[in-house]
């Protein structure tokens, strides 16, 4: 799956997003949640995480956890209602992979679903990214571009696939 490129933020493209910088991977009933690339790189190096409980319930909106960072404690919002099933408990030696992989080893909770149809209250991806563009220009005063990253294929994969009259010299024999 590709991912877009918002300066220098990293939004994946399987996920949905809230406004408050929260992601949700949807797998079946299932959401796992965390906060975006944006969102690790603005709170700084992460230092603790206070974990929801396994069999709490939340409301789309909720207070899930909370993150401190050297700068501060940010609240996570729950992207979408549900009961916690699984926390990531790595979280809780090695604060840090939020900041390190924010999308993959940095999750912070599985939820079970109790309102599938609330992820159409969701942001896909490509809007997420544009509102992305609108917070970095209106709070940093920057402009970014979104730049729509595709799958890395080697250069070699890459040469091979060119006929041979294109890569500008001819195969000798030795």
């Amino acid at each position: 799956m590709d991912d877009i490129l918002v300066g220098k933020y990293v939004v994946k493209r399987d996920r949905y997003y809230t406004k408050d910088h929260e992601w949700a991977l949807i797998k079946g009933n299932k959401a796992w949640i965390g906060i975006t690339d944006y969102a690790q790189k603005e709170l700084g190096d992460v230092v603790y995480v206070d974990l929801p409980q396994v069999g709490e319930s939340y409301e789309s909106g909720e207070t899930i956890a909370n993150i401190e960072s050297v700068k501060s404690v940010a609240p996570v919002y729950a992207p979408l209602s549900g009961t916690v099933i699984e926390v990531n408990e790595a979280l809780r030696e090695e604060p840090h992979l939020i900041n390190e992989s924010p999308y993959e080893d940095g999750w912070i909770a599985v939820i079970e679903l109790s309102d599938p149809m609330e992820v159409e209250d969701l942001m896909p991806a490509e809007d997420y990214a544009q509102l992305l563009v609108e917070v970095i220009k209106e709070e940093k005063g920057e402009s970014v571009k979104l730049d729509f990253v595709e799958e890395e294929e080697s250069m070699e994969e890459s040469l091979e696939a060119l006929p041979e009259e294109e890569l500008g010299y001819e195969e000798r024999e030795r």
